[in-house]
C-alpha cells in the first residue's frame, strides 16, 4: 500500500479547482448531488475538514478532535471558497509532510499522518463529485487518487475501475450487480 502524501492532497485540491472554477458564476445554492447541503456549503465543508485534519496532525490529540472550527464568510463567492479549500489543503499537506509517519492523532482511534492525508483526498474528491452532480458537470475522480484512497480507507473494496468503486463505496452510485450502498465507514485508524 502506497502512503498518501501532501503532494496527493495538493493534486486533489488542484483538481477540485480545475473542475469547479469555470462554473463559479453558476448557482451554488443548489443541492450538491444527493446531499442536503448546497454546493457552496459542501465546498466550505471540504475546507473545514482539511483544516480539522491539519490540526489533528500537528496537535496530536489522542482522544478527540481539537475544539476549534473554520467559518467561511457567508458572503464568500464560490471562487473564494475554492481558494479557502486550497489553502486548507496546503496546511494539511504541510502538516502531513513534516510529521513523522509514526505520529498518531485521534480519528475514532489512532490515525497516522498518511491516514489523515487519505481522508483529506477522499473528502476533496467525493465532495467535488457531489458539487459537479449538483451543477450538472460531468466528472469522475482521477484514477490514481481514487486508487490511493481505496487502498488506505477501503481495503475491502471490490475490483473495478477505482473512480467508480470509490463512488460506490461511499454510497454515491451503483455498480453493476451491486445495489447502491446506504451506509459505509472508512478505516483510517491504525495500530
Amino acid at each position: 500500500m502506497t502512503a498518501v502524501t501532501g503532494a496527493d492532497l495538493l493534486q486533489a485540491a488542484n483538481e477540485m479547482t480545475r473542475v469547479l472554477l469555470p462554473h463559479r458564476e453558476r448557482d451554488w445554492t443548489v443541492p450538491a448531488g444527493t446531499l442536503t447541503w448546497s454546493c457552496w456549503t459542501t465546498a466550505a465543508h471540504v475546507a473545514h475538514d482539511l483544516l480539522a485534519y491539519a490540526g489533528q496532525v500537528t496537535g496530536l490529540p489522542q482522544d478527540a478532535y481539537l475544539p476549534y472550527d473554520l467559518r467561511v464568510s457567508p458572503t464568500a463567492k464560490p471562487a473564494q471558497v475554492l481558494t479557502v479549500v486550497h489553502a486548507c489543503a496546503g496546511l494539511l499537506a504541510a502538516a502531513v509532510d513534516t510529521t513523522g509517519p509514526d505520529a498518531r492523532a485521534w480519528h475514532f482511534g489512532p490515525c497516522d499522518p498518511a491516514g489523515f492525508a487519505a481522508m483529506g483526498v477522499a473528502e476533496t474528491l467525493l465532495h467535488t463529485y457531489d458539487i459537479t452532480v449538483g451543477l450538472g458537470v460531468p466528472w469522475l475522480p482521477p484514477q490514481r487518487l481514487s486508487t490511493l484512497v481505496l487502498g488506505r480507507l477501503f481495503p475491502e473494496a471490490p475490483d473495478g475501475p477505482a473512480p467508480d468503486v470509490l463512488l460506490w463505496m461511499t454510497g454515491r452510485v451503483e455498480l453493476p450487480g451491486r445495489a447502491r450502498r446506504t451506509s459505509w465507514v472508512w478505516r483510517a485508524a491504525v495500530d
